[in-house]
């Protein structure tokens, strides 16, 4: 990779001094993510941001006037920056920088704020003003503080510059920092999986500390009401029916939306979701998922042109792990749930699980996984209460349509895991319809079907099993039609509440070992399988439970 833009922007500097992975990441990558320290800086700069003032020739003998968030440049330095403030005085110009915290104890600001600072002045140099030192104003403590920019600190600002550029050149990231306290408060920790990429290449010992971010808040909308209507008003979702209100949701508690069946969406509200990277989904009325809606899409460029080579060449080893984890997680849950003895079963499938993790073709491991699939769905039916038979006999997996409401319910929950697995990997980065192991035909997502594997037994087929055992679905929760079973809207309602709890639920992470919940799983897994694609893992690992 050679085609570095010509110019730097100083805040790179910044980040770059703070973690070269960081500046890669955020500059090279376009990769960002918002926290609450980001958050608040956009409203700490929310009137610097506005512009204002004057900034006039650097021949004029007071060119400046309290000058707001302006634009300069150097070719020759390589540099850019809006500037916060540019305040003039006695013919000098002095840059003031706007930060939200607190100066440190030794100094006027940290490092890399110095020479973001001290880039900021060589620019207006550049440019022809007068210019030897530089001010921060600290929001919280409403101090401001002086930086000279003398010989030492340009030389060390300039050289940062050239290291900075060799970085972008590259065609991989720099490896993440080793424990390092500054990794919990970066936005893009969560992308970045410092410590967990750092256990799979063996740069540390131990356990990763947990510092992907806390679940959000939002959470995923759901409307089957058929002829409801879906707007915007007031930052707010509304749902009407008729023409009145009969649901209302702020935008900022909501992850996604999902539409079953004859259901609108006003454009305006579809603007609004593309603003704020929620995504929305349209099932079929009987529970099919048909396509979804999106912002654009990530600028990370590079995962999608190694995606695209390792499905070309390199796919069958991810493709193994993901059905190694798959048949793992089936016998697993059979272990936990039968209440028959399945002895024969859980021996075939350990014995498959093997076979797949040497299996040398995606033909042969298709002929495994199926043989698995007979073996544990011929036992499924054991895991389920005996005075909850009759309405919910098992008798083999069936589908399109499903005849039986097991079947039934097994089909609905594989289309909503699919469904969020779809959005993960959209939003990682990922084409979700170029998968390992699924063929990309008939406009399938086959890579979320892919990363559905090790998923379906641990959250879907858990659901179906509880929701049954413990008579979340009615007997009389479902239509046939034609000889298919659909879901009535109580009982798919139910469903969905099941679902969205079994992603809420927080276990123990078996690779890891910290506390995490499926919901951030489905995320941190779709995250591996892109560092294993870059080249920063040796080995994408699927999540199995213990």
């Amino acid at each position: 990779m050679t085609d570095v833009p010509e110019l730097v922007p100083a805040r790179m500097v910044n980040e770059f001094v703070y973690c070269p992975r960081l500046f890669y990441l955020e500059w090279v990558q376009a990769r960002f993510e918002d926290n609450a320290d980001t958050v608040h800086g956009r409203y700490v700069h929310r009137n610097v941001d506005k512009g204002g003032g004057r900034m006039g020739e650097s021949s004029e003998d007071d060119p400046v006037r309290d000058a707001r968030s302006v634009l300069v440049s150097s070719e020759r330095l390589g540099l850019i920056a809006k500037t916060d403030i540019v305040e003039g005085s006695d013919g000098k110009v002095v840059p003031v920088e706007v930060k939200r915290g607190r100066p440190p104890k030794h100094g006027p600001a940290w490092e890399p704020e110095l020479q973001q600072l001290a880039a900021i002045g060589l620019i207006l140099r550049e440019n022809g003003y007068d210019c030897d030192h530089g001010q921060f104003y600290f929001a919280s403590s409403r101090e401001r503080t002086t930086v000279e920019f003398d010989d030492r600190l340009v030389d060390r600002t300039l050289d940062t510059v050239d290291r900075l550029r060799e970085v972008a050149a590259a065609d991989d990231p720099p490896p993440p920092l080793v424990d390092s306290p500054k990794c919990p408060r970066c936005s893009l920790v969560g992308i970045c999986l410092p410590d967990e990429t750092n256990f799979h290449t063996g740069r540390v010992e131990g356990t990763p500390r947990r510092l992907t971010p806390r679940d959000s808040a939002a959470r995923p909308l759901y409307v089957g009401q058929q002829g409801a209507r879906l707007g915007i008003s007031q930052r707010r979702i509304e749902v009407k029916v008729n023409r009145e209100v009969v649901s209302s949701e702020r935008l900022i508690d909501v992850s996604q939306i999902n539409l079953t069946g004859n259901v609108q969406v006003s454009t305006q509200l579809l603007h609004a979701a593309f603003r704020q990277d929620i995504p929305v989904c349209w099932f079929s009325y009987g529970g099919w998922f048909q396509g979804m809606a999106h912002g654009l899409p990530s600028k990370h460029v590079e995962l999608r042109r190694r995606q695209v080579a390792v499905v070309a060449q390199a796919g069958l080893p991810l493709a193994r792990q993901m059905i190694v984890g798959k048949i793992r997680n089936s016998r697993t849950l059979l272990m936990r749930n039968s209440r028959e003895p399945v002895d024969s079963a859980v021996a075939q499938m350990k014995e498959l699980a093997a076979k797949a993790a040497e299996a040398d073709s995606v033909e042969s491991l298709l002929g495994i996984e199926g043989a698995a699939a007979r073996s544990y769905f011929g036992s499924f039916a054991t895991m389920l209460k005996g005075d909850r038979l009759g309405t919910f006999d098992f008798d083999g997996r069936n589908r399109r349509p499903p005849r039986d409401p097991v079947n039934c319910l097994l089909s609905f929950l594989y289309a909503l895991l699919v469904k969020d697995l779809a959005a993960v990997a959209f939003s990682v980065g990922f084409d979700p319809y170029l998968g390992v192991y699924h063929r990309p035909r008939f406009g399938r997502p086959a890579l979320a079907l892919d990363l559905a594997e090790e998923f379906r037994p641990i959250i879907a087929e858990s659901v179906v099993v509880n929701a049954v055992n413990n008579g979340e679905v009615a007997e009389n929760g479902f239509v046939v039609r034609a000889g298919g079973v659909a879901l009535e809207q109580p009982a798919r309602r139910a469903v969905i509440a099941a679902y969205e709890r079994r992603l809420d639920h927080e276990i123990t992470h078996p690779t890891y070992g910290y506390k995490i919940t499926y919901r951030r799983v489905l995320e941190v897994q779709a995250r591996m399988l892109a560092a294993s694609m870059l080249g920063e893992i040796p080995e994408y690992v699927p999540f199995m439970t213990r």
